[in-house]
């Protein structure tokens, strides 16, 4: 396998330049940028394995940095910084962000992190089959990874794509969080982890946004999650 690429996007160049040197030496090639502009235009000209970025930068903040260029960048984003509120993390999260992780953070933690984002988003691709699911006007196609609803194209991140896939798949079933997490992450819901929250949450904006949809994602309070379509007469 290539070496994996990670950004690593922080003002701090002391801290950088540890973090930086820290990484490399388990076997990742690290690009670096100070700026959020510069961040933001070299992830959407190359982009790499994964980002580690930083909230508070110059000239364009790290949330402001994922929005942009979450239309077109899918790979995972890990804010890396000094904010530990959990209101922080959640709009991390909602800003198209994957993990959060707050400062001071011990190395090996920081690696554990990256190691588990790049494994869970090759497992998730791996665990797709590759063909098409339609449920009412909602079409996921695995293989173009493109969801569309009615004529309409939805832009989806990667954890986005297969967790509507993988609700689609199984549409009118309930889904549990702990079944999502195993077939997606490859590893046990802890009870605490809410960023398939937020991911559901990101998802019923997208598809319900713009676009008309008889579809729907209703939370079984206590169970998961359910992807359904009004019978035939309901309104």
């Amino acid at each position: 396998m290539a070496d994996q690429i990670i950004l690593l996007v922080e003002d701090d160049r002391e801290l950088a330049e540890l973090t930086r040197n820290f990484l490399q030496n388990e076997g990742f090639v690290v690009w670096y940028e100070a700026e959020g502009k510069a961040a933001r235009d070299r992830i959407l000209a190359a982009p790499p394995d994964l980002v580690i970025l930083d909230i508070m930068l110059p000239g364009m903040n790290g949330y402001t940095v994922c929005r942009e260029v979450r239309p077109e960048y899918n790979g995972p984003i890990l804010f890396l910084t000094a904010r530990d509120e959990e209101l922080d993390e959640i709009l991390g999260l909602e800003m198209g962000g994957d993990d959060y992780v707050t400062k001071p953070v011990r190395p090996q933690l920081l690696v554990a992190r990256v190691r588990a984002l790049l494994r869970r988003a090759v497992s998730s691709r791996k665990s797709m089959p590759s063909d098409r699911v339609r449920v009412g006007d909602l079409i996921v196609d695995a293989n173009r990874r493109e969801v569309r609803v009615g004529a309409h194209g939805v832009d989806v991140t990667t954890y986005e794509f297969d967790l509507l896939y993988y609700l689609a798949y199984r549409a009118g079933e309930v889904v549990s969080r702990q079944d999502i997490y195993q077939a997606l992450f490859n590893y046990d819901y802890d009870g605490l982890d809410r960023s398939v929250d937020v991911y559901i949450s990101r998802l019923r904006q997208k598809l319900c946004g713009d676009n008309s949809t008889s579809v729907s994602i209703k939370t079984v309070r206590g169970v998961g999650y359910l992807l359904s379509v009004p019978a035939q007469g309901e309104v």
